[in-house]
C-alpha cells in the first residue's frame, strides 16, 4: 500500500510541475505594459490613430526568466525520478519477498522499563 501511495502522488505531482513547466515557457516572453505615452500638458494618454489604443511607453518583464523556467523543469525530473526510484525499489522489496517466502524465522524487541532486548529464531528444517 506505501508503494501505491507513493506512487499515486508523485504521478499527481509529476501532472503538476508538468503543467507549471508548460506555463512558464507559454508565457516565458509576455510582458505588461506599465506607463503609456502621456501629453505633457495634460497629462492624457496619446491615443494611437491605427489601432485607437494608448501607446505604450515602459514594460515590466515576464516573471518567467531562464532561471525559472530551469527550476520548474529541474522540478519536473525530480518527480520523475521519484516514480522511478518507487519503481525500483517496490521491484526489489517483491523480488526479496518471492525469494523469502519459505524461510522460517522469528524476529522481535521488547521493551522492559529502560532496556530493549532483540531476539532471533531461526528454524533450520
Amino acid at each position: 500500500m506505501l508503494f501505491t501511495v507513493i506512487e499515486i502522488g508523485s504521478i499527481g505531482m509529476a501532472r503538476k510541475a508538468a503543467q507549471d513547466l508548460g506555463e512558464a515557457k507559454a508565457v516565458a516572453h509576455d510582458s505588461v505594459v506599465a506607463t503609456y505615452k502621456t501629453d505633457p500638458t495634460t497629462g492624457v494618454a496619446i491615443i494611437n490613430p491605427a489601432t485607437g489604443l494608448p501607446i505604450p511607453e515602459t514594460w515590466i518583464a515576464g516573471r518567467f526568466t531562464p532561471d525559472r523556467i530551469k527550476a520548474r523543469r529541474t522540478h519536473y525530473e525530480d518527480w520523475i525520478a521519484a516514480i522511478v526510484f518507487n519503481h525500483l525499489f517496490s521491484g526489489a522489496d517483491a523480488y526479496v519477498a518471492a525469494n523469502l517466502w519459505d524461510f522460517r524465522t522469528n524476529i522481535g524487541a521488547v521493551s522492559e522499563g529502560k532496556s530493549v532486548t532483540i531476539y532471533a529464531s531461526i528454524r533450520l528444517r
